[in-house]
This record gives C-alpha cells, structure tokens and sequence, in this order.
C-alpha cells in the first residue's frame, strides 16, 4: 500500500471509492466540486500496487469568523470496505496533518464520530467555544493544532466553503 498525494489520474478512482463507501453520492460530488472550484487544499490517497485507490482523506480551507487563518477541514475520509480494520483511516490522516503542517497551515477542523478522531489528537472544538452553522454537532466538530498558537484568542464560527452547502 502506498500513501501519497493524489494527482489528476486518481480522480475516478477516488470518486469509485467515494460511491463505494457511503450511502449517497453526496460526498463523491463534493470533492468533485472542490476540485472544480480549486477548493481542494490536499487530497491524501492510499493505493494498491495496481493503483487503485482504496483510502482517501480531503482537506480544504475553512475560516473562523469568515476570516482565513490558515485551517482546513478534513472531509470525506473514505477507506475501502476491503482494507477496513487496518489501520488505513489513521494513516491518512497523519499523512495529511503531516504534510499541512510542513505548508504551514494552522488547525485541522473534522465534523464526525469523536471517539474516532481523538484518538488521532483531535479535541472538542466546543472546548475552545469554537461551533459551526449545522445544528447539533457540538460532540461532532473535533478540531486539530498544527501551529502552538492556532487556538489562543480565537472564539466563533467555523465556516465551510460554499460546496458543503450543496450536499
């Protein structure tokens, strides 16, 4: 299995992966967006020896308060079925907190299970009266320190881009 940085041959073998892997198309078409709007900040594949895409992670930006203080969100995180269990979803990540880190960016924002992503260091963004729009996820929205200072004198609203308004 090789982690590396997604480039423009991966696309339709992310999108398989991405029907593949949740109830709707909803998150395939949302990383096509991203990509179409040049909203993708990094996209972080895992694949077979044949290429084959069997895990991917999706970072794009985020601004707190809408102001742009160098964070991203991860969504989708999407692992085949066929390679569950072992490990691939927490590769990802760390690949892609690596890489944001070495660019320079300050935070990694999640919206999802938080017994999943604290185990990757991820914590409550309620913790740091950080919230976002969509009602109810107060236990969902996990945030990440890149940067020491990304979490001091910062309160609010994390804004998604204008594509996770679509899904």
């Amino acid at each position: 299995m090789l982690i590396r940085t997604e480039i423009g041959v991966d696309a339709a073998s992310i999108d398989g992966l991405l029907r593949r892997s949740f109830p709707t198309s909803a998150e395939a078409e949302l990383v096509q967006q991203l990509r179409e709007d040049g909203l993708l900040t990094l996209g972080v594949v895992a694949t077979d020896d044949e290429g084959q895409v069997l895990g991917y992670a999706a970072f794009s930006p985020v601004t707190l308060n809408e102001e742009d203080r160098q964070w991203v969100g991860l969504a989708p995180l999407a692992v085949d079925e066929s390679v569950r269990g072992q490990g691939l979803g927490k590769q990802l990540v760390y690949e892609g907190l690596d890489t944001l880190n070495e660019f320079g960016y300050a935070a990694v924002v999640v919206l999802g299970d938080a017994d999943f992503y604290t185990r990757f260091g991820f914590e409550s963004a309620a913790q740091h009266q950080l919230h976002c729009r969509w009602p109810d996820t107060e236990t969902a929205l996990q945030v990440y320190k890149l940067a020491d200072d990304a979490f001091e004198s910062v309160t609010g609203e994390i804004g998604y881009s204008e594509p996770f308004n679509r899904f």
